[in-house]
């Protein structure tokens, strides 16, 4: 749960606006995205293999010209 003092006298915004940076450095929402559906580590393995040679072939081709 997160828990925002409000000085006295400070603005809504700018205690909503700390709300939401507190709670997108949570990772709040992207665990409950992950959640929503089950993935096999079999196939979370396969997927980060196929981005890790992807990014392998930039750098590559980076390189190269």
């Amino acid at each position: 749960m997160l828990i925002i003092p409000v000085k006295e006298g400070e603005n809504i915004d700018r205690a909503l606006k700390r709300f939401k940076r507190k709670f997108d450095r949570t990772k709040t929402m992207r665990t409950l995205r992950e959640r929503k559906h089950f993935t096999k580590p079999s196939v979370a393995k396969r997927a980060q293999k196929i981005k890790a040679s992807y990014i392998q072939r930039l750098r590559t081709q980076e390189e190269v010209g």
